[in-house]
């Protein structure tokens, strides 16, 4: 649809050669030759994407009439148009509100082009509030959802500790949502229109991890065609989030916490001690205290780390939360795949509440997204529920006690691998998310005891 102006002018030939200039570019024009006719159009609710008025007016002039617009509609486009080539009125326009400024007799191409670079401004102010309004609904936090006692805890604490600069170590299984939390952090802070710069220490190998961190000087190595900067650099002013923090080598922890204590990085093959400034927050969905007794990670560092500790509860452990995971996730892939899913049937929730979870709110979400694209009516019903979910996996709160006797360690990994299969009812994608192992390992594992069976439906051949 054109983009509607409305111009004001009580000049009649003024009004008209523009009315015509702004047409021919397939602009859509109401004239009006008094501001107080716009204005009472404007208030009615007419449309209008833009303004064009004259400033010197009979009746309400165009001064006035930009402050009845401002004060109603702050971000509606107004350029104001004047006879006069006067450097004071174009001030005085600017300091009322105006956009822009244009003097008589307006050129052709000079009014075109501030009409259209005002528009488009708004095009771009609009889409960039809806884009925070999606960030802040995604990452605010209210974005975080539960209403167990664990999770109003940790909402309290987050609440406290997002405006302050403290480092922040967020502990939770794979799934949890630990970035999520992190990112609420940091969109909840000062720092929020600075950079969140996030990266999973896991997932690179120690040696590109550093050049990764800390960026690298041209030349620093076979390949350092051209300097890097580093992600604790590109942090500047914002959040670095390292999650699977444990994963650090011995020799990257030592430089991590370096630059916490000196909030100084070296690049890769310099020699300039480049400062920075960045909030931590680090995750990890191993025991880091345990990790510190065993030697594999630093115990100077893990306090450095743990000065504030967030702990995100198994999703197994607050089943009365599910439920609204799954309004929230459903309203939300309505909305991301255009689709009208009125709810879910309540044996759908109650089979859900009966799962282990091993994936935790990934692997709920993940199940919502499917279920909402492939649901056979408005309502998510149990046909709509894969097959895997029907049977409760859920763990008994008591473990018959057993007598424990001293064995070989393959012996004490094949028995936890086979009984974990058995309980997941031989849906080993979800046996190997339980024994924190990848479903390749896990499909070597079985193969060695002579446990192979056929792959399920939809499960990789192989995966880590």
């Amino acid at each position: 649809m054109e983009p509607v102006i409305f111009l004001v002018d009580d000049d009649d030939g003024s009004r008209d050669a523009m009315t015509r200039t702004l047409e021919r570019v397939g602009y859509r024009l109401r004239a009006f030759a008094s501001a107080e006719e716009a204005l009472e159009k404007l208030r009615e609710g007419d449309q209008v994407d833009a303004i064009v008025s004259d400033v010197r007016m009979p009746g309400m002039d165009g001064y006035e009439f930009l402050r009845e617009v401002r004060a109603e509609y702050p971000i509606l486009p107004f350029l104001l148009v004047t006879a006069y080539a006067d450097v004071k009125d174009a001030v005085a326009a600017l300091q009322e509100g105006a956009d822009d400024y244009l003097t008589k007799p307006v050129k052709v191409q000079e009014l075109r082009q501030r009409v259209q670079l005002q528009l488009e401004r708004r095009v771009l102010s609009d889409e960039n509030r809806r884009l925070r309004q999606r960030l802040e609904k995604s990452f605010g936090f209210e974005g975080i959802v539960g209403h167990s006692t664990a999770m109003e805890d940790l909402l309290e604490r987050l609440r406290v500790v997002a405006p302050t600069r403290s480092t922040v170590l967020v502990v939770g299984e794979s799934g949890t949502g630990k970035e999520l939390v992190a990112n609420s952090l940091h969109q909840n802070s000062p720092r929020a229109r600075g950079p969140f710069v996030a990266i999973n220490c896991g997932a690179i190998p120690g040696e590109i991890l550093e050049s990764e961190l800390f960026g690298h000087e041209k030349g620093a190595f076979t390949g350092a065609h051209q300097r890097r900067i580093g992600l604790i650099e590109r942090a500047a002013g914002g959040t670095l989030f390292l999650d699977e923090i444990s994963e650090l080598s011995a020799d990257l922890q030592v430089k991590l916490l370096r630059v916490l204590e000196e909030r100084h990085i070296m690049r890769v093959g310099g020699a300039t001690q480049i400062a920075v400034d960045f909030r931590l927050v680090a995750a990890t969905n191993r025991h880091l205290a345990e990790w510190v007794e065993s030697g594999r990670f630093r115990q100077d560092l893990f306090y450095r780390l743990k000065v504030v500790e967030l702990s995100i509860p198994p999703l197994r452990k607050r089943a009365g939360d599910i439920p609204l995971f799954v309004q929230h996730f459903v309203e939300y892939f309505n909305e991301e795949l255009e689709r009208d899913i009125s709810g879910v049937h309540p044996a759908v929730l109650a089979a859900l509440k009966r799962q282990s979870w091993p994936g935790n709110v990934r692997e709920l979400r993940n199940l919502i997204e499917t279920m909402v694209l492939f649901a056979r009516s408005g309502e998510i019903g149990l046909e709509d529920l894969p097959a895997e979910y029907r049977t409760p996996t859920q763990q008994s709160e008591s473990v018959e006690p057993t007598t424990w006797q001293p064995r070989p360690m393959d012996e004490i990994e094949k028995e936890a691998i086979l009984r974990t299969v058995a309980h997941t009812g031989g849906h080993r994608a979800r046996a190997a998310d339980l024994l924190e192992i990848g479903l390749r390992t896990l499909q070597r594992k079985l193969k060695e005891y002579g446990e192979i069976a056929p792959r399920e439906n939809g499960e990789p051949e192989n995966e880590d």
